[in-house]
């Protein structure tokens, strides 16, 4: 993994985002506009991204390389939750739901997808699905029970029928059994799913240009959630990974995709929930702000 070629990348994904900045503050990309991409990301471009990704000829140490993932994205989002009951205890209810969430939810699909994309090409965004498996399964279950305490009805079917676990499904099936799909429809799909990184992207900087600035640097806990957020969880990740003597692409896959900022979904969530809705849009901006410094910080420390 060149550095020169990381540090490109990841430049790439900030020019993007700037550009969504840009046309939102110039009203192009309106607030309707902005939900509507986002429903087209995770409807659509993602659950496509994870689904081509899987043309790979079959192979046993591939299998076992998912396993591992698996493994590692269900022990680091239980982790997070249990360590996330005893930070925050000393802020109000409605923050500390909202920073508990942020400890365990990574943005692993929406800007995790197009690094490990520009990274490593579909082979990464392979591995970073089954990463994505385990924030599904939490995220419908103990992400409700952190706002709620108790558990969704119908958490379960959401897990399941959420598009993106419905394309990892049918990805699973097409690669263990070397389903290969050519021609045209391959292509349509191909070329569609390629929307995902610049869109989600544009996304992002359209989110980040909506809260003021001046509203947005205020108080001391979105830094420390934050800095939970982009430093602990990924650099435990580091830790782990390395112990347990990952192959450079896995320990990559799970670091950086756990070292991604705030899950979009903490504002949506505390909205409905009555959390803090606005500290966790102001906790989703920072933490993107920040990771643009450490993430790289973190890639660098993988390569070296």
């Amino acid at each position: 993994m060149s550095n020169t070629i990381v540090i490109n990348q990841v430049l790439i994904l900030f020019f993007i985002m700037i550009i969504g900045f840009l046309a939102r503050k110039k009203g192009i990309i309106t607030p309707n506009l902005t939900k509507g991409l986002t429903d087209i990301l995770v409807n659509i471009t993602s659950p496509l991204i994870i689904f081509t990704s899987f043309q790979f000829e079959f192979s046993g140490e591939m299998l076992a390389s998912i396993g591992k993932i698996l493994a590692f994205t269900f022990f680091i989002h239980l982790f997070s939750l249990l360590v996330g009951m005893v930070l925050f205890n000393k802020y109000p209810a409605p923050i500390k739901k909202v920073l508990h969430y942020t400890t365990v939810f990574s943005n692993c699909g929406f800007m995790g997808f197009p690094i490990l994309y520009g990274i490593y090409g579909k082979i990464g965004v392979l591995y970073g699905s089954f990463f994505l498996v385990g924030f599904n399964v939490f995220v419908w279950t103990a992400g409700v029970m952190i706002f709620t305490g108790h558990r969704e009805q119908g958490g379960l079917k959401k897990v399941l029928f959420n598009p993106n676990i419905i394309a990892i499904i049918l990805g699973t099936v097409a690669f263990i059994f070397s389903i290969k799909i050519t021609g045209p429809l391959y292509s349509a799909l191909e070329m569609a799913a390629e929307m995902n990184t610049p869109v989600s992207m544009m996304v992002v900087g359209s989110i980040l240009a909506e809260v003021k600035p001046r509203e947005i640097f205020a108080g001391f806990a979105v830094y420390y959630g934050s800095l939970i957020r982009l430093l602990a969880i990924p650099f435990l990740s580091l830790i782990v990974t390395n112990m347990l003597n990952f192959a450079p692409i896995l320990q990559s896959v799970c670091v950086l995709s756990a070292a991604t900022p705030a899950a979009t979904f903490t504002a949506i969530f505390a909205e409905k929930y009555n959390g803090d809705s606005h500290f966790a849009s102001r906790i989703i901006v920072i933490s993107t702000i920040l990771s643009l410094i450490t993430i790289p910080l973190f890639i660098f420390l993988l390569n070296n």
